[in-house]
C-alpha cells in the first residue's frame, strides 16, 4: 500500500514550535514544512491537504492539486481573497484550548476596566495608597459582537462573572438567557453597551467597521461614565486614528486591543501612551500547535472516510 501523500504547512506564527510538533505529527504521511529551508523548494504538485497561516503568494500555482485547505487559526481572512485560491473547502481551526484562551483574555480585559487597573498600576509606580469605588460587574452591560464559537464562550464566561451581557451578529443567534441583536438592530445593541467586545471576522462588510461613528453611539450613561472598546477580532476592523481620537476626546474612556491594522504595532504609535488602553500583541489567542495538528489530523480522518468535514468556511460570508 503506497504512503498517503504529505501534509503542506506553510505557517506564518512559530516556527520553532511548529518544527518540534511536526516530527511525530501527521505520522502516516508525514509533511511539507515550507519555514524549513530543505522543504523550500521541493515539489507540491502532490500535496492534497495544506495547513495555512499567512502562506506564500504563489502556494496555490506551486500546489495545485488540493483537496482541503485548513487555516491555522480561527480565522481566515488571510486565504480569502488569495490570487489562484482553488474552489475547496476551507477549514477553520476550531478548539477547546484557542476558545478557552481568547474567553480568558477578553474576561480579563472587562474586569481590569471595571475594577479601575490603569489607575492603580499609575499608583503603584508612584507609591500612592489611592483607593477606588468600582461598581459591580451587574451594573456594566457587555456588548460582544460576533457569536460565532469564540464569542459564544466568551458571553457564557462573562455572565459567570456577573456582568450583564448582550450580543450581536449579522444575523440573529439564538443563546439561552442572553439577549441578541441583528445588523438592523445595531444602533440599538450600541446604545445599550457599556464596554463593547469585538470578535467579529473580517470581510468586506467588517473592515474599518469600529470608526468615530460607531463609538459615538456607545452609551455614556452608564457606571463607568464613558464607553470602552475591546478588539481581540481582526485589526483592519478598527480605525485606529478613530480610536486614538476618540480617547483623546473623551468618547471612548479606555481601550484594550489585541489586533491591529499592521502588525507589530510601530513603536511610534499614539495608542501604545494612551491614557488606560491596554496593549497586547496578537496574542489572546494564538493556535496551539499540537491542538492544531490534532485538528487537521481527524478533519483529514473524516474526509478520507467520506464523512462531512467540520467548520467549513462560507465563502459568501466570508467566515
Amino acid at each position: 500500500m503506497s504512503t498517503p501523500p504529505p501534509v503542506l504547512v506553510d505557517i506564518k506564527f512559530n516556527p520553532e514550535g511548529v518544527a518540534r510538533v511536526l516530527k511525530t505529527a501527521f505520522a502516516d504521511r508525514g509533511s511539507i514544512n515550507l519555514a524549513d529551508p530543505a522543504d523550500r523548494l521541493r515539489d507540491l504538485r502532490a500535496a492534497e491537504y495544506a495547513l495555512l497561516w499567512k502562506p506564500d503568494a504563489d502556494l496555490f500555482q506551486r500546489a495545485p492539486n488540493l483537496k482541503v485547505i485548513f487555516s491555522g487559526g480561527a480565522g481566515v481572512d488571510h486565504i480569502i481573497g488569495m490570487d489562484g485560491l482553488p474552489e475547496i473547502p476551507i477549514v477553520r481551526f476550531v478548539d477547546r484550548s484557542l476558545t478557552t484562551r481568547m474567553s480568558e483574555w477578553v474576561v480579563m480585559q472587562c474586569l481590569m476596566h471595571l475594577r479601575g487597573q490603569y489607575a492603580h498600576d499609575i499608583s503603584q509606580r508612584r507609591g500612592e495608597w489611592a483607593k477606588l469605588i468600582a461598581p459591580e460587574a451587574a451594573e456594566v452591560t457587555v456588548g460582544v459582537m460576533g457569536l460565532g464559537v469564540l464569542g459564544q464562550d466568551a458571553v457564557a464566561k462573562l455572565k459567570v462573572m456577573g456582568f450583564n451581557v448582550i450580543g450581536w451578529s449579522r444575523t440573529r443567534k439564538e443563546i439561552d438567557g442572553i439577549e441578541t441583536f441583528d445588523a438592523r438592530q445595531l444602533d440599538a445593541f450600541l446604545a445599550r453597551t457599556d464596554i463593547l467586545v469585538g470578535l467579529l471576522p473580517l470581510t468586506p462588510d467588517t473592515t474599518g467597521f469600529y470608526d468615530s461613528g460607531l463609538f459615538k453611539k456607545l452609551r455614556r450613561d452608564g457606571a463607568l461614565g464613558r464607553p470602552v472598546f475591546i478588539n481581540a477580532g481582526r485589526g483592519r476592523s478598527q480605525v485606529e486614528a478613530d480610536i486614538v481620537s476618540a480617547i483623546r476626546d473623551g468618547i471612548l474612556g479606555g481601550a484594550s486591543l489585541d489586533v491591529f491594522e499592521v502588525e507589530p504595532l510601530a513603536s511610534d504609535n499614539p495608542l501604545w501612551a494612551l491614557k488606560n488602553v491596554f496593549i497586547t500583541p496578537h496574542d489572546a489567542a494564538v493556535s496551539e500547535e499540537n491542538a492544531l495538528f490534532r485538528h487537521v489530523e481527524t478533519q483529514i480522518a473524516r474526509f478520507e472516510r467520506g464523512e462531512p468535514l467540520q467548520f467549513v468556511v462560507d465563502r459568501a460570508a466570508g467566515y
